[in-house]
């Protein structure tokens, strides 16, 4: 036998309530009807009774003797038949029947003389009789006379006391013809039936629609929450937990002889940038599209998941072999290329992909996601928009990397780094206006890092932020023991500008050292400025309203360096090292520094030029009226005790007071920060 679904259930037991309520009801109005029926019998005999002891004289002597005088078997006779009754028996006090209104057309010798009791029900009469007599009140007994033909089709047997004076001279049986009013009443109370029937019936249908709706309601609940739970609810992907099952299925199969399989990491090369840029809305638009493009290109078979960030996952199905892999690799990577649209507005976003296949790089599912992602590490380091499989020594240089970030951890926290400082130049390259602060590794068995190591194993970890902070305060700490008006300079890093306590952490680093806001520059690059977001918009011109001078580095290597010119507060700008090595080789060069150098003045910007390393690169750059110079030629970074502060020049282009010994406090943060 078939059962009954867990979602129906409920609806079947709701139904058997209710045809049960519905029979219950029924129920009710046949006791009601029969009450009726009984009540209208017993008011019907007792006014019967009632007649019969008022209007026959004679009733007493032939109840208590047995005596029928002619007068008396007269108004018997014309009562035996009177509206609805149409029989009647008398019953003397003791219970002994003495007529019955049937045989009052026999002779007299036919009615019971001397008081003998007709018929064979005495002990049933006498029951009833008795039990009327001793109680005072009446007794009604329903009758079906159907195919019978002495008797209605309906009709009621009365047992009534006939009373005069106050005392029971016997009983009187009542047979009343209730045909007609059964009728009425099964009319009646058969409309009432029908009627509750269907305020049953509609009520029922409201209510079962309602709970039907409910618990559609609720099957969409349950499976938006399965939806959620397997799901990434940003680009609509497979979560990492689905997709790790995904491939333990794959796995299974492949062991069993199915089709082998291949596992993709995807990560996006320029999404910090439109984050940073355009926000976290066009970056979330950026994810929803790349889901969406990354789906298109799968079999049946194949899934795709959001591992987390900008960071996907392929599950590739059916793989016979490494071509079919590295050609949905191009396909995804051609694919991700193509711009994307936030609001009208194009966005450029590339990915790059590796790929490991189960099987030939490891039969372990966790490991094989790893391998992938190693493989994908690789693709990124090669260059943007890029493909990998993965190799052997991958994860050689993956552990390399993650000691480095660890180790970088540990120098920033037990303040293991230092800072060089480079110094920087007035014009005529003899003038000391101050120095550009660059961090320093030198690791405790790997010697000297490189910058361009441990930078990038910074920003991919998270650390820049933490760094940054930390040569902040340490370049404000130095920079107040030298010699005023003396300044440093400082890169922010696009995390510190995500972080609103930015400003605070200025404020809190030039307080700590006593330094004038004016002695501080801060210096970014063009890529945070494409950002142009509120966030950064409010810092920038709140450290420039604290007095800290605001530098763009790398200008001319942009797209749009000349629209931020006017756009952000700058107090200067610093021409890339390129410009600066090829003013010897290529005369446009020339005049493209010449141009900017012109521009800068015209909007109150000092000039700062990169990498002189040669005589002629700074007499060519002090002809075009650079402001500042900075180069090997004329001083390499050092560390802070090796620095002589020679030629430190008071005509520095300063707002600070006269000495530092002056310093009382620093403006309070912007209420809008």
């Amino acid at each position: 036998m078939t059962s009954i679904s867990k979602d129906r259930w409920p609806l079947a037991l709701w139904l058997i309530s209710i045809a049960l309520g519905l029979a219950a009801v029924a129920a009710v109005l046949r006791h009601v009807g029969l009450r009726h029926l009984e009540r209208s019998a017993e008011l019907t005999a007792v006014h019967h009774a009632h007649v019969l002891a008022a209007t026959v004289p004679g009733l007493p002597d032939l109840l208590q003797r047995g005596r029928l005088d002619e007068h008396t078997l007269e108004q018997l006779r014309n009562l035996r038949r009177a509206g609805q009754v149409f029989r009647f028996k008398l019953f003397a006090h003791d219970g002994r029947q003495i007529l019955v209104s049937d045989d009052l057309d026999k002779p007299a010798a036919g009615l019971a003389p001397d008081g003998a009791v007709l018929g064979d029900e005495h002990g049933e009469r006498s029951a009833h009789v008795n039990g009327v007599v001793l109680s005072g009140g009446s007794y009604v007994v329903l009758k079906d006379g159907a195919g019978k033909k002495d008797r209605p089709p309906a009709f009621s047997e009365a047992y009534v006391p006939l009373l005069r004076d106050g005392h029971v001279m016997g009983v009187v049986e009542v047979y009343v013809d209730q045909t007609e009013l059964k009728e009425r009443a099964v009319v009646a109370f058969g409309t009432v039936a029908i009627t509750v029937t269907l305020v049953f019936g509609i009520l029922a249908g409201i209510s079962t629609a309602h709970w039907m709706a409910r618990l559609r309601a609720q099957r969409r609940a349950e499976e938006r929450m399965r939806y959620l739970a397997q799901h990434d609810v940003l680009s609509g992907a497979l979560n990492r937990t689905s997709f790790n099952e995904e491939l333990q299925r794959a796995a299974w199969c492949a062991e069993a002889g199915g089709p082998g399989f291949a596992v993709l990491c995807v990560d996006l090369d320029r999404f910090k940038e439109v984050n940073d840029g355009l926000g976290h809305a066009a970056g979330d638009e950026v994810l929803r599209q790349v889901s969406q493009r990354l789906r298109a290109l799968l079999r049946h078979g194949d899934h795709v998941a959001r591992l987390g960030g900008d960071e996907f996952a392929i599950l590739q199905s059916g793989v016979t072999g490494p071509n079919d892999v590295s050609t949905l690799a191009k396909r995804v990577v051609e694919t991700l290329a193509a711009p994307y649209d936030f609001q009208g507005h194009p966005m450029i976003c590339g990915g790059s992909a590796g790929a490991a296949i189960f099987g030939t790089d490891s039969e372990r599912v966790d490991d094989l996601l790893h391998k992938a992602d190693l493989a994908l590490y690789r693709a990124k380091a090669d260059g943007r928009g890029g493909f990998s499989f993965y190799e052997a020594h991958l994860d050689r240089h993956l552990h390399e990397r993650r000691e480095l970030a660890h180790d970088l951890r540990h120098a920033i926290e037990s303040d293991a780094l230092t800072l060089h400082y480079q110094p920087l130049y007035a014009a005529d390259g003899l003038a000391l206006n101050g120095y550009e602060a660059l961090a320093r590794w030198m690791h405790p068995t790997r010697g000297n890092v490189p910058p361009g190591d441990f930078i990038p194993v910074a920003e991919e970890t998270g650390l820049i932020e933490a760094l940054g902070r930390w040569v902040l305060r340490r370049a404000c700490a130095e920079a107040a023991t030298w010699p005023v008006p003396l300044t440093v300079s400082v890169n922010l890093s696009a995390a510190q500008f995500r972080n609103d306590a930015l400003v605070r952490t200025v404020i809190d680093a030039l307080g700590e050292a006593r330094l004038s806001p004016e002695r501080l520059e801060v210096e970014i690059t063009e890529s945070l400025l494409m950002a142009d977001t509120e966030r950064v918009v409010r810092a920038l011109h709140a450290l420039s309203a604290l007095g800290v001078r605001i530098a763009m580095d790398d200008f001319g290597t942009g797209y749009s360096s000349l629209a931020y010119l006017w756009r952000f507060p700058f107090d200067k700008v610093k021409i890339d090292r390129a410009f600066t090595k090829g003013l010897a080789e290529d005369p446009k060069v020339n005049l493209i520094v010449r141009s900017i150098v012109s521009l800068a003045h015209s909007l109150q910007i000092r000039v700062n030029a990169e990498g002189v390393e040669t005589e002629s690169q700074m007499r060519a750059l002090q002809q075009h009226g650079c402001d500042e110079l900075q180069g090997f030629l004329l001083g390499r970074p050092l560390p802070a005790e090796a620095l002589v502060h020679e030629h430190a020049t008071e005509s520095a282009p300063l707002r600070a007071q006269a000495r530092d010994s002056l310093f009382v406090g620093l403006p309070t943060m912007p209420a809008a920060l």
